[in-house]
């Protein structure tokens, strides 16, 4: 804990140096980075196998990719981000002029997941330093190589006055969480998330609470079975279902079910090979944990006793952490698989004779990180979207909305709020400041006290004129 206080306190010495930094400053340090992910490269894609077995292609595609496109971003960008943006000024307030000055917040908390241990704290550490702030970083536990790796690319960048990453169980993010941060990013589960704004809050610190939940996925009967079973077993089996915005169940209308599961067969079969080869797959992730496993292979087993039926896969080998594409029909939303987010590579799939089922559906269950709509009628397409909320929605696709950095990620309700990704993240460790400047004419003055007959009019006319 004494080390813990010695860097924040050292962060916090530091931090009107950092927020004053420039433009061209910062975009050095951004630079430094970029250049530091593609030197040690293979060192990552080394240490995410071991904690993974996930394919270096797989890897750059999930961790490296989106890391270089914001930092990419931001280097173009910044100038113009922080730049002061002028705003109107109301009749009432002629002779002033204001603007907006997004400032530093100062010294921020990142907590980062397993599940993507280099994207998903790389990504907000890149956002909070082009922001100006110094930043103490703290990976999953659940990936050592990774969080090891991640440590010693910390250290060869930057001294711990400004950038830090400190490895550890949840009692270092407890005892990290006492402290008076002036941000706090966290990326996780709901359950945690509750944890991490509750000791914010003793401290008044802001949060971004980057969340999870079920999000679902629905296919009507004009869709396209083919593309559409492609997309979706790429978005539910990369990182073999351990992604927030991964579809947790699909509501799929009845008509077109059957054609569905053949295609989805037909798909995993081709890039992942059949039912008894697939263990051998290089092109495969593991999952994270024998427990999670276990975890997995239990909520399966229940849903099946209750009458859920295997349509694909479901084999698993626990001394591998292996868990096998699956498929599960006749899934009803009373069934075990449809209690809590499943984080694995298991598809459950409802079906739905109109479109109000599916949107029913979906209200009844906590606001959703992302919302698919597989369909060709717009109509259907709008009314979904009119009637149902998520974090995000893709339409005719999966996942692929996060790597645009011009549209904001993150959740609503139960899975989390604030957002990031390109100016938004920029923004969310910002502080936005208003500014206004009095000029030489000063219309105040004709509405101080007293409050004589005279003053009371003209207070009138402004109230009903240029209010």
């Amino acid at each position: 804990m004494e080390n813990f206080h010695q860097i924040f306190e050292k962060q916090k010495a530091n931090r009107w140096k950092v927020s004053r930094t420039t433009a061209d400053e910062r975009i050095v340090k951004l630079k430094k980075i970029r250049e530091a992910i593609f030197a040690r490269r293979e060192e990552l894609h080394q240490a995410i196998f071991e904690d993974f077995q996930k394919n270096p292609g797989e890897t750059d595609l999930t961790e490296v990719f989106p890391v270089i496109a914001e930092i990419n971003d931001a280097i173009k960008n910044l100038s113009r981000w922080m730049k002061p943006k002028k705003v109107k000024t109301p009749i009432v307030l002629f002779g002033t002029h204001s603007e907006i000055r997004l400032e530093a917040k100062g010294v921020v908390l990142i907590l980062s997941p397993w599940n993507y241990p280099f994207q998903l704290l790389m990504s907000p550490v890149v956002a909070a330093m082009a922001a100006g702030n110094c930043v103490i970083a703290k990976p999953s536990s659940k990936v050592p190589h990774t969080s090891h790796f991640l440590k010693s690319f910390f250290e060869d960048l930057f001294v711990e006055d400004e950038v830090v990453l400190l490895e550890g169980g949840s009692d270092v993010a407890d005892q990290l969480l006492a402290f008076p941060f002036d941000h706090i990013f966290f990326t996780g589960s709901t359950t945690i998330g509750k944890k991490v704004m509750e000791a914010a809050s003793s401290n008044l610190a802001p949060v971004t609470l980057e969340l999870g939940g079920k999000s679902p996925v629905i296919v009507d009967a004009t869709a396209n079975i083919q593309k559409t079973a492609e997309r979706i077993m790429w978005g539910k089996y990369i990182n073999a279902g351990q992604t927030c915005v991964a579809p947790d169940y699909l509501l799929i209308h009845e008509s077109v079910k059957d054609a569905f599961v053949d295609e989805a067969r037909k798909v995993v079969e081709k890039r992942y090979g059949s039912n008894g080869t697939q263990e051998s797959s290089p092109d495969f992730c593991r999952l994270v944990s024998t427990g999670h496993l276990q975890g997995l292979k239990k909520v399966l087993e229940s849903s099946i006793t209750q009458g859920a039926k295997i349509e694909m896969g479901g084999n698993f080998n626990g001394d591998g952490r292996y868990f096998s594409p699956t498929l599960l029909s006749n899934v009803t939303n009373e069934s075990p698989i449809m209690k809590e987010e499943i984080f694995g590579p298991i598809l459950p799939i409802l079906t739905f004779k109109n479109i109000e089922e599916a949107i029913q559906i979906i209200r009844k269950r906590e606001k959703p990180l992302a919302l698919y709509i597989f369909s060709n009628n717009k109509e259907t397409v709008e009314h979904v979207l009119q009637n149902t909320t998520a974090g995000g929605t893709c339409v005719n696709s999966l996942i692929v909305h996060l790597a645009n950095s011009h549209l904001p990620f993150g959740g609503v309700g139960a899975s989390g709020m604030g957002n990031y990704h390109g100016y938004f993240g920029f923004k969310t460790f910002s502080h936005e400041r208003a500014v206004l400047t009095q000029g030489a004419i000063d219309t105040l003055r004709f509405f101080y006290p007293p409050y004589t007959p005279m003053v009371k009019r003209l207070i009138h006319w402004a109230i009903k004129y240029f209010a």
